[in-house]
């Protein structure tokens, strides 16, 4: 210290200057790790008064935690006036007198694992299930003269689309019920629905309406099956129809005189009615033919003016009108599925083969992902393990891809302008195989469309139900546009969309003959091992009286386009 003091003194000022810069140096640097300061959704309740009860009803259940972290949620937010509601409702004085798991399955459908804002609902189903694994069911309603979005077709959304950290919140005005009780037990309570209720039972289907589901575990993964759809038909329908009684229900279908039988008329009359499946009006309206519990018939589905109509149908150049879809009674949702009502009695139709075409991208799995599926730009890449419908063999992913109309890849010139994305090789994914839609039975041409690449693309061999087609399809062979059409068909090529381009090419792989009205299976093997990747777009299965060339796909939409039928004939 004495040596310090006698240095001059701005030796002594500059040595204290360095010290201190030096401990500031040696001091750790505060930095704010979190890039967004939005609170997120449990802060935000604390932060507001109105919503303290569902708060209580998160900090019960052990749900405060997670979600006050990171993520991507929507939660429909029940005020507090619709908890005191609810509590009423179920004679409870307090949230804590609630059993504890039923406030889980409570809480967890307020709750969807991602953000879907007001401007992604539509007239029916969310895409997205809730944390629960129930769906939700959006619409407008007009109470009071003012148009209000409702969820489950009782709470209103009072206020929409506020963001928070980790994610967006909706205000409700009561709270979601989960629906606790079978497809036999909803439909046996509404009123409405008594003959129909009668005919399940004479039939024995209100037993197998009335089954739980059943948990399955995969791969680690549980999971639920055995949700069937039910198209149901109030007393006023069957009325209409000069059916007033079961008795009379038996006096027009019991042929057999014995309901429980399963060839019995009346019984096929009820299982024609009960789908595999949940399905919802959302799904039904992307389904062109439905699968039934009747075995080996199926209904054909289309849309019109936003009502789903049931086997509807031209033949011989005479319209056979569909039977409508009641869109406001419809989409009931039950533990077990979910309940439809349709507006007109119908039975069995004997159909002929219809054609199918199958856009290979319309995997539930792409399709739940609403901000990707068919949004121009987008794409998800997914692991084999996601897929419910799509087997292969190889450690590979398989990719979905949605083109920007004018895409220099030229993908827009798909149909629906999507297309798989997948590397046919072995070791990546080799004999990729794909549950198809409902093909009726009969004998078809089959036909496959995918996007030409010059080099590094597969031969591939087709299957359908293990059958191998004849014809190969070289990935590297370019599309014609200057070959006349009918002999192009001939050589075993067409263009399937329109306006044509040389940048797809549709291969005629073979004659299957379809066995059996349902599901089938087309597998896709390589038989080489090029090194990039292979672009899918859809499989026509057109029965073999239909002309092959027409109509064609739109090219980067929906539907067809151009020339219905051929122009030269």
């Amino acid at each position: 210290m004495k040596r310090y003091t006698t240095l001059p003194k701005l030796m002594r000022l500059t040595l204290a200057v360095f010290l201190t810069l030096a401990l500031l140096n040696c001091t750790p640097e505060k930095i704010n790790e979190r890039t967004d300061v939005t609170v997120n959704i449990t802060d935000f309740l604390k932060q507001n008064d109105e919503y303290s009860m569902f708060l209580e009803m998160l900090e019960i259940t052990n749900y405060s935690s997670f979600m006050n972290t990171y993520g991507t949620y929507t939660l429909f937010l029940p005020t507090n006036t619709a908890v005191k509601q609810y509590l009423t409702d179920v004679g409870a004085a307090s949230v804590k007198d609630v059993p504890l798991k039923d406030l889980q399955d409570l809480v967890k459908l307020h709750i969807l694992d991602q953000e879907v804002a007001t401007t992604s609902f539509t007239d029916g189903k969310i895409a997205t299930p809730s944390q629960q694994g129930q769906f939700l069911i959006t619409g407008a309603a007009n109470i009071g003269g003012s148009s209000s979005i409702t969820v489950n077709k009782t709470a209103r959304i009072t206020s929409s689309n506020v963001s928070v950290g980790n994610g967006i919140i909706h205000v409700i005005d009561k709270v979601l019920r989960v629906a606790n009780k079978t497809l036999a037990q909803t439909i046996e309570e509404n009123e409405s629905l008594s003959l129909f209720t009668e005919a399940l039972k004479a039939t024995g289907w209100y037993d197998k309406l009335n089954q739980p589901l059943t948990e399955t575990t995969v791969e680690g993964k549980k999971t639920l099956t055995g949700h069937l759809t039910v198209l149901s038909e109030t007393n006023e329908v069957f009325k209409a129809a000069g059916i007033n009684s079961l008795e009379d229900l038996k006096t027009k279908y019991s042929h057999l005189h014995d309901p429980l039988n399963p060839q019995d008329s009346l019984n096929l009359f009820v299982s024609y009615r009960i789908l595999p499946k949940l399905q919802y009006l959302a799904d039904l309206a992307i389904t062109p033919s439905l699968e039934t519990k009747a075995p080996l018939e199926v209904i054909s589905v289309k849309m019109s003016t936003g009502t789903v109509l049931l086997n509807e149908e031209t033949f011989n150049g005479v319209l056979e009108k569909g039977i409508p879809v009641n869109r406001p009674t419809s989409d009931v949702t039950a533990s077990n599925g979910v309940v439809h009502t349709v507006e007109q009695n119908f039975f069995i139709k004997k159909r002929n083969p219809a054609p199918v075409y199958f856009d290979l991208a319309d995997q539930p799995e792409f399709m739940q992902l609403s901000a990707i599926f068919r949004k121009p730009g987008n794409w998800v890449t997914l692991e084999k393990s996601l897929f419910s419908e799509v087997t292969w063999d190889g450690n590979d992913k398989i990719t979905y891809v949605c083109a920007v109309k004018g895409s220099t890849s030229y993908q827009d010139r798909a149909w629906h302008a999507d297309i798989v994305e997948a590397k046919l090789r072995k070791d990546y994914v080799q004999n990729m195989a794909f549950k198809t839609p409902v093909i009726i039975k009969g004998k078809y041409k089959v036909w496959v469309a995918y996007r030409y690449k010059g080099t590094k693309n597969p031969i591939v061999r087709v299957y359908v139900d293990g059958i191998a087609l004849p014809r190969l399809i070289n990935f590297q062979e370019q599309g014609n546009v200057t070959l006349n059409e009918r002999v192009l068909e001939s050589q075993g090529y067409k263009n399937h969309v329109f306006p044509l381009t040389n940048r797809f090419n549709t291969r005629l792989c073979g004659i299957v003959d379809i066995q059996t009205t349902g599901r089938h299976t087309i597998t896709f093997e390589s038989l080489s091992s090029p090194g990039d990747f292979s672009w899918l777009d859809v499989v026509e299965f057109r029965p073999i009286d239909m002309d092959q060339l027409y109509p064609r796909l739109k090219s980067g939409g929906d539907g067809f386009a151009g020339p219905l039928t051929d122009p030269n004939k």
